[in-house]
């Protein structure tokens, strides 16, 4: 029997396979699917900082106006007992998973700033939460913000929910650092206990007919793995924390490329999109199919084995591949 089982941010996982954020996690029937499909576990849809404000501006604005004019002003306050937030309904919506599934729930943070909103985190870890991954989606377009202050704008809002909450916490960042495997020891270093690599960067088009920025989404292919997979290789054994590779992870191969890079996790996001959540039982199938041809016992034996830190040429992770690649490519 092959044991898929792995462990994340101290959980023990009963395979690799673990369902990354997105609209359908907002279903907790859709929760009940990802786990009879064998998802191990499910980081949920974000709270956004932004959310969190705008709520909390608007009951701010309730609960002041008119209060100076009648004594009949007390009417028009909204009852704060059947006020209802986004931020508090997902805080329900974390409860509510958590008593629909016995795999761990992961709720999901995503913020910029230090601020009130963070005491969010807390209230997530009460509602059940095994975990809270922070996901950082910042960028840098002040001409006048250094590399230094950008990553210590990222390790101080770690420090800050690791303070607030003593559930394991992961972070999920993008790539774009001039030194990122330092800034992921810093992030190491201020509590984060897991790495989540990469944030994939949405980049605006624009309509040159009607003069527009207009958004533009499109979801990830294998090709994307790429990135996440010499990363992860680089910094498996030099970095105090686990690491889950998102973006890019749509077949058992890519999964399992992910477990030899170093990776406790792979998480599909845009595979589930495309495909369906049925789609977590062909992926773990393959992974099962593979593993059974070249006699491997457990993801265990094969997690880092193509590491930078294992591997007999550690400079194909560097410079060496760069100059490898492009030599390599010869015009017809």
């Amino acid at each position: 029997m092959i044991d898929l089982t792995t462990t994340y941010l101290g959980l023990t996982l009963k395979n690799p396979l673990v369902v990354g954020p997105s609209p359908l996690c907002q279903s907790v029937d859709a929760i009940r699917e990802m786990e009879d499909a064998g998802a191990a576990a499910v980081v949920l849809h974000s709270l956004f900082e932004e959310q969190i404000a705008l709520e909390n501006q608007q009951l701010d604005r309730g609960l002041s106006a008119q209060t100076e004019s009648f004594a009949e002003s007390l009417s028009y306050l909204p009852d704060i007992h059947h006020y209802k937030l986004g931020p508090e309904e997902y805080v329900e919506h974390v409860r509510r998973a958590k008593a629909a599934v016995d795999i761990p729930v992961i709720a999901s943070l995503n913020g910029t700033t230090p601020g009130s909103w963070i005491r969010y985190a807390r209230q997530l870890e009460e509602a059940g939460a095994d975990a809270v991954e922070l996901n950082i989606y910042y960028v840098a377009t002040d001409p006048l913000a250094s590399a230094l202050d950008v990553e210590r704008r990222y390790v101080d809002l770690v420090a800050a929910v690791r303070k607030a909450v003593k559930v394991p916490l992961a972070v999920k960042v993008g790539h774009s650092f001039t030194a990122f495997a330092n800034v992921a020891h810093q992030l190491a270093g201020a509590g984060a206990n897991g790495l989540v690599l990469f944030n994939r960067f949405y980049q605006p088009d624009l309509d040159i007919e009607h003069l527009e920025v207009v958004p533009s989404l499109s979801l990830s292919s294998s090709y994307e793995l790429l990135l996440r997979l010499h990363w992860v290789a680089v910094l498996y054994g030099r970095v105090e924390a686990d690491f889950a590779v998102t973006g890019g992870v749509h077949t058992g191969h890519d999964a399992l490329k992910a477990m030899m890079a170093g990776a406790n996790v792979a998480m599909l996001t845009s595979a589930l999109l495309k495909h369906g959540v049925d789609h977590l039982a062909t992926v773990r199938t393959e992974m099962l199919n593979w593993m059974e041809e070249r006699e491997y016992e457990s993801v265990a034996q094969m997690r880092g084995s193509l590491a930078q830190k294992a591997v007999r040429n550690p400079g194909a992770y560097e410079r060496g591949n760069y100059i490898k690649v492009l030599s390599s490519y010869a015009l017809a």
